[in-house]
């Protein structure tokens, strides 16, 4: 078998594990992360009525010579800035297939210092 074909296989795996347990209702969103390597791409998902609620991602931030993980940081506490006008308090946290540290890490304390309760 391709390498890269049992690699995505075992992602995507990890993936479905993850999303199992985890679900998001009308006040309470699931915080969904995706990460590339260009760049990293936040919603805040109902998933009772399929609908993203809010989203954030890095193009949104101020250009300049940043770190990812300080810009993830940022995007965090950008996202829990925007949830305001939504009136949403609590997120279910979503990492995806990804580990939780470096970028997803930044995302989840940037967004807890903006005011989300995870």
């Amino acid at each position: 078998m391709n390498k890269n074909i049992a690699k995505n296989k075992i992602t995507a795996r990890r993936k479905a594990r993850t999303r199992a347990k985890i679900s998001g209702t009308a006040l309470k969103p699931r915080l969904c992360v995706f990460r590339s390597n260009v760049g990293l791409y936040l919603q805040l998902i109902d998933d009772e009525a399929a609908h993203t609620l809010v989203s954030a991602d890095m193009k949104e931030l101020p250009a300049g010579k940043i770190t990812k993980i300080a810009a993830s940081l940022e995007l965090g506490k950008l996202l829990a800035k925007k949830k305001k006008k939504k009136k949403i308090k609590e997120v279910v946290f979503d990492r995806g297939a990804y580990k939780y540290h470096g970028r997803v890490k930044a995302v989840a304390d940037g967004a807890r210092e903006g005011g989300l309760q995870f």
